[in-house]
């Protein structure tokens, strides 16, 4: 699904105009990232959990020249999808 065919599904389901489904959906990224950006965890109970995780330095190898090369530490943001989700999703 596209962000175009999400929009007008959830503008279907809550009875919004697609363009305020757009500003609703826009709005609910926007605040995720930028509770994962300060650190925070965003948790929806039935759906998942949004987080952030550390990644430490490392070194990897470069596959087309077989060099090693150093991979700097960086953060990924996960989500974990929460028990109601995954029943759902496997019934």
């Amino acid at each position: 699904m596209k962000k175009a065919e999400l929009v007008g599904a959830v503008a279907e389901k809550a009875g919004l105009s697609k363009k305020d489904s757009e500003k609703a959906c826009a709005a609910f990224v926007d605040v995720i990232t930028e509770a994962l950006v300060k650190g925070d965890k965003v948790a929806l109970v039935g759906f998942g959990t949004f987080s952030v995780k550390d990644r430490p330095a490392r070194e990897g190898i470069n596959p087309f020249t077989k060099e090693p090369i150093h991979i700097k530490e960086s953060k990924a943001p996960v989500f974990k999808a929460g028990k109601s989700l995954k029943d759902t999703v496997n019934k």
